[in-house]
């Protein structure tokens, strides 16, 4: 063992990369596991959660762990890489402890978990040693005065909450700031109902928007049920229409037409016009907020829409030419212009004039086997979607056949084939 395997603090460790002792980059800590120990001591620290390439998250043994520095962890090639599924006494620092409120047996009053540090014992043994935490509100006037104050504690001066007590999420959000919202979402898969409702709390309403589109239909109800009514409008409201009527036709209809009614009247409307196409049709599938330029905008102007940051990969691939109005429904479709074509003609260049009128739109009552079959032909990232009447009336993308042709629990199930050498789970 290196002799720099004393103490740790955990926060220090998130993000670091693990490698294995060749050198090969296993994957990326995203967590720590610990086991309570009930009032005999302090948790024991049976592993960490490495994050491995192909966003799946799997379980280190800490006796597999030879060396911990500020840039990097060295573990012996012999890990299990089945996907990490939290066992009924194990608790995840990052996800359920740091953030938890507790009581200093001082009397002082409370505080908040911020940091938590592991000692490795002459056993070889790793267990939770200190607590950094940040003084809360207290009725001792002194206590009032030192507010904010953070301090390191040893593990037995704090009394820990009941698991049932509500807990913060600022620190859990902050230091998974940088994931996107599919590898986010898969965190919160990871935790019990309570947790995950906490942190959902934390999100602000277009990163919570983001993240529930990446997960499972069932915790995407589960967790838009939980918030308040007004709250769960704003967040919908962020979503993409297609997701957002996806998600209330899970709902109740009282439950859904509620949520309507609160949310803004343009949105809103978007919505409703697609929860009226049944879910295997391309008027199911499509989003009503395509890139729509007219005939006479440039290729400067165009370059310029699909630049914005919100918009999909997929959807930037294509503009849509259509005569005004520019809303869905348009006025009549005329064609499709590509974003290779644009890269290929000077910014003046009228759209008009580089209209792919070979492509065909699909019918909004087209079944999905069509629109796979015409993405598939013509090897396509999204296809126009046109009602009776010859107007554009959205776009349907690859990813949302994707969506629909996958197993509807797909986000919560991956490969959990071995992918590098195997070992025995311990703790």
């Amino acid at each position: 063992m290196s002799t720099n395997l004393s103490r740790v603090f955990v926060a220090r460790l998130l993000g670091l990369d693990v490698f294995d002792p060749l050198g090969d980059r296993l994957g990326r800590l995203r967590d720590v596991v610990v086991l309570s120990r009930g009032t005999r001591g302090a948790p024991h620290v049976v592993g960490i959660v490495v994050e491995v390439p192909g966003k799946k998250r799997v379980f280190v043994p800490m006796t597999r762990i030879t060396s911990m520095e500020s840039t990097q962890i060295i573990c012996t090639g012999l890990v299990n890489l089945r996907r990490f599924e939290q066992r009924g006494a194990e608790t995840l620092v990052v996800a359920e402890m740091f953030d938890r409120r507790v009581t200093l047996a001082d009397g002082s009053g409370d505080a908040t978990i911020e940091d938590i540090a592991m000692d490795q014992h002459r056993s070889g043994d790793w267990f939770v040693s200190k607590l950094f935490v940040r003084r809360g509100h207290s009725l001792s006037p002194l206590s009032r005065l030192r507010r904010n104050e953070t301090l390191i504690i040893d593990w037995g001066d704090a009394r820990q909450g009941a698991k049932t007590e509500r807990q913060a999420a600022t620190q859990f959000v902050a230091t998974h700031e940088d994931l996107k919202p599919a590898d986010f979402a898969e965190a919160l898969q990871e935790m019990s109902d309570k947790r995950r409702f906490e942190v959902a709390s934390e999100l602000q309403d277009e990163r919570l928007a983001d993240v529930l589109q990446e997960m499972t239909e069932g915790d995407q109800v589960e967790i838009l049920s939980a918030l308040d009514v007004n709250r769960a409008a704003d967040v919908l409201e962020e979503m993409d229409p297609d997701d957002a009527a996806d998600l209330l036709a899970e709902l109740p209809s009282a439950q859904a037409e509620q949520l309507l009614q609160l949310m803004e009247p343009e949105g809103a409307e978007d919505v409703r016009r697609l929860l009226e196409y049944d879910e295997d049709t391309a008027g199911g599938l499509m989003t009503p907020v395509p890139v729509i330029l007219p005939p006479e905008a440039t290729v400067a102007e165009a370059l310029a829409h699909v630049r914005r940051e919100e918009l999909s990969p997929a959807l930037a691939s294509s503009i849509f030419i259509a005569r005004p109005p520019l809303e869905t429904p348009t006025g009549r479709f005329l064609g499709v212009v590509h974003i290779q074509q644009l890269l290929r003609f000077p910014p003046p260049e009228p759209l008009g004039n580089l209209v792919d009128k070979n492509l065909e739109p699909v019918s909004d009552q087209a079944h999905i086997s069509e629109v796979a079959r015409a993405l598939a032909t013509y090897n396509l990232n999204s296809l126009p979607v046109v009602n009776d009447d010859g107007r554009l009336v959205g776009a349907v993308t690859v990813d949302d056949v994707l969506d629909h042709l996958l197993p509807d629990d797909w986000r919560a199930h991956g490969d959990d084939a071995p992918i590098r050498k195997l070992g025995g789970r311990i703790g």
